[in-house]
């Protein structure tokens, strides 16, 4: 107990002697600045006036980035209102207009001899026709509503003929609803199938061109060239 007040005491002291001394020093501080307040002021306007430039410069930086911040956000969710405007009026159309649409869409970004099955017991290829350099497109389109899920069953039916029977070199399938299953999208992916959900699909609508979507959701890139016909 006694060396403990004897700690305390000794502490106590050696702050009394740091204020003491603290006081001292701002005394003798003062005293300088003031002989020497010619040559001090100068010197404190320019500190202070680049004090206050720096924080009012990191005060409109970090407004500006809030506001890019805000304006970025803002536009994701108009981006994303309009996509869903315009699957609005995707979703209204039969499954045999949305296979038109799709081909349309198809013509709309160069692609060539553009045809659609229309019929029932076409092995997957709703839609065929010719990118720009010639490649083989097959397309698959399933129209879902948003919150279903394209099924691993659907994805492996199109696997299977969109390479040996219909010698796509790049397999597109497309579809209405929001998701693919984590193993129908694995299937996609390890088949080179491209996987356009409805998101996707609201920017191909919006304007994307279809070369720019073939990579985002499985390569389906195709590996062959065929000659143009």
């Amino acid at each position: 107990m006694a060396a403990r007040r004897r700690r305390w005491r000794l502490k106590k002291r050696t702050r009394r002697q740091l204020q003491g001394w603290g006081v001292v020093v701002a005394v003798a501080t003062a005293v300088w600045v003031a002989r020497h307040w010619a040559a001090v002021w100068p010197v404190l306007v320019t500190v202070l006036a680049a004090a206050v430039m720096g924080g009012t410069a990191w005060a409109l930086l970090r407004a500006h980035r809030r506001a890019v911040g805000q304006d970025r956000i803002w536009r994701a969710q108009e981006e994303a209102r309009a996509r869903e405007l315009s699957m609005a009026e995707i979703d209204a159309l039969s499954w045999q207009g949305f296979e038109a649409f799709i081909a349309d869409l198809c013509r709309r970004d160069g692609c060539r001899k553009v045809v659609v099955s229309g019929k029932s017991g076409d092995l997957g290829a709703d839609v065929i026709g010719y990118l720009a350099d010639g490649r083989k497109l097959v397309v698959q389109c399933k129209k879902y509503a948003p919150h279903r899920s394209v099924s691993s069953q659907d994805m492996q039916k199109f696997v299977g003929t969109a390479r040996l029977e219909h010698g796509a070199d790049v397999a597109l399938f497309v579809t209405t609803c929001r998701t693919f299953t984590k193993a129908a999208l694995g299937l996609a992916l390890r088949q080179d199938i491209v996987a356009l959900h409805r998101d996707l699909l609201g920017s191909w609508v919006k304007g994307a061109h279809l070369e720019t979507l073939i990579p985002l959701n499985g390569s389906g890139g195709g590996a062959r060239r065929r000659p143009s016909a």
